[in-house]
């Protein structure tokens, strides 16, 4: 190398000045990556970190946003409701209130129930093959069972639970209403809309959501609603009303006597 120098003096006169050129372009692109890291640094609400904190950290997705993060950011942004996340507690929620500064007045604590009970009980229109998933058997023909209601079984649900609080028994989803947080997940990802939401007090709850007529229902399903009104009319405290043939339970009246379970002969009113 020191002799290509000696014998080429323009060279080694250029050299320094090549070396002097990189030197500075060096030191310019550093001074220009530091400012324009400034100029876009997005400054984190403090606010956020600290919602996190008090949420359930389930990350399950029920309230409707990626994750709990993503969750606290909406609530600071004032794009979300503090109600919508069913997994933090009571004492977790006014904490993030106070965080907020908005007022806080605890909810009631309610749990999910799958409003079907058919399963092996219900009449299969074909024998299912393909992909794992009620999302993907209800793409064909509306899934494999006669009654447009029915639970398909095939464990939709159940994979949407982080806390494994779901489990297909005899074809039919059953929440555990220990495990259950009452997040939300698994409602947003029945593709039949069975699982409802209700209160924690609740001793009883309508395993159907059939809308036909008793004579269809009865050649689809055994435990299915048959529209009877007999758990209605039979209701000591009026708490149960008929709504497109099915009964709908007014939990603030519903004292858990339990009649409506003796009275209804299909066994669709089911004890929690």
């Amino acid at each position: 190398m020191m002799n290509l120098l000696l014998d080429n003096p323009s060279l080694s006169q250029t050299l320094p000045i090549v070396l002097a050129i990189v030197a500075v372009l060096a030191v310019v692109f550093a001074v220009l990556i530091v400012l324009v890291s400034k100029l876009c640094f997005v400054h984190e609400d403090e606010r956020i970190p600290a919602i996190s904190e008090h949420l359930a950290g389930a990350n399950c997705g029920g309230c409707g946003y990626a994750g709990c993060a993503d969750y606290a950011k909406a609530l600071v942004e004032g794009k979300a409701d503090l109600g919508a996340c069913g997994a933090t507690s009571n004492e977790g929620k006014e904490q993030i209130a106070k965080i907020l500064g908005i007022p806080f007045s605890a909810a009631e604590e309610t749990f999910a129930v799958v409003k079907c009970a058919g399963g092996i009980n219900a009449k299969n229109k074909f024998d299912y093959v393909g992909n794992k998933g009620c999302d993907a058997q209800i793409a064909y023909l509306g899934g494999a069972k006669v009654c447009p209601e029915g639970c398909l079984g095939d464990g939709t649900c159940a994979a949407a639970c982080s806390e494994g609080g779901i489990k297909v028994i005899d074809g039919v989803a059953v929440i555990d209403k220990v495990l259950c947080q009452s997040c939300g997940a698994c409602v947003r990802k029945c593709p039949k809309n069975l699982i409802e939401i209700i209160p924690k007090k609740a001793v009883v709850f309508v395993a159907c959501s059939t809308k036909c007529r008793g004579k269809d229902v009865m050649g689809a399903c055994s435990v299915g609603c048959i529209g009877c009104g007999l758990c209605a009319k039979n209701c000591p405290q009026g708490a149960i009303t008929m709504v497109n043939n099915l009964p709908v339970i007014d939990y603030d009246k519903c004292n858990g006597c339990k009649t409506c379970v003796a009275k209804c002969s299909r066994k669709t009113i089911k004890e929690i």
